[in-house]
């Protein structure tokens, strides 16, 4: 039987606003209505830190209220396919890949459903709110609990990972993405560097759009489960042959 394609897949914030999770850089999106380095900056978190969990509070409660569309499931059923030969990276802090059914899931930029201790290094899942009197679970200590997200001027995580998968892959697919986030933008122009082809799936061209040889547009909800259905149906076909 014929190895699965290895592919691996960046998802940005496109892919869950069709399940009406707010985007950032629309002209209605988050950061139109908050500061940035107010509310996503570790600069932003010292000085005031009630704002900064407020802020983090309400992005979690909402996230309750949503439910992963007809794209998540459709990533679901890709992993379910290829097994280790997917590498699914998001760039968003929801649980909607997971609650979908996804299992292996990279996100870059950390996960809004988790704390994270800055005294102990500790993480938590964390579906309640945050306070500056929430104490770490682990080491008790009061005023060290965070969201566990990667704000302005951190470290994305795993980036080795997420570079060796790209170095290993047979298509590089974004979906969803502003291509306007560094070192996410990058990861197409790695992917060419070496031959791999790229293919963006977006509701609009993104800001780095001319470097995808393939161009899909539409909502997130109806063109990624399209294209997932045409990689199944090359699965089937190399079985049969």
């Amino acid at each position: 039987m014929n190895a699965p394609p290895r592919i691996v897949v960046l998802t940005g914030a496109g892919v869950s606003a069709d399940s009406g999770v707010s985007t950032f850089r629309d002209p209605d999106g988050i950061w139109s209505k908050h500061d940035w380095r107010e509310v996503a900056t570790p600069e932003g978190f010292a000085a005031d830190p009630a704002l900064v969990h407020s802020f983090y509070n309400a992005r979690r409660a909402s996230l309750k209220a949503v439910a992963p569309n007809a794209a998540h499931l459709a990533l679901a059923r890709l992993e379910a396919l290829l097994g280790a030969g997917l590498t699914l990276v998001t760039q968003n802090v929801d649980d909607l890949h997971e609650r979908a059914g996804s299992v292996h899931v990279i996100h870059m930029h950390g996960e809004l459903m988790k704390a994270a201790c800055a005294v102990c290094g500790a993480r938590h899942r964390w579906t309640g709110d945050l306070s500056v009197e929430t104490r770490c679970p682990d080491c008790k200590a009061a005023a060290g609990m965070r969201p566990d997200v990667v704000w302005f001027g951190e470290i994305p995580r795993r980036m080795d990972e997420i570079a060796a998968a790209i170095a290993g892959a047979d298509l590089f697919v974004s979906i969803g993405t502003s291509g306007s986030v560094y070192p996410a933008s990058g990861f197409v122009a790695e992917a060419r560097s070496i031959g791999v082809p790229c293919t963006e799936l977006n509701l609009e061209p993104s800001e780095n759009a001319s470097a995808f040889g393939d161009r899909r547009y539409g909502r997130a909800a109806e063109i990624v489960p399209a294209w997932v259905e045409e990689i199944a149906r090359g699965r089937a076909c190399q079985r049969t042959n």
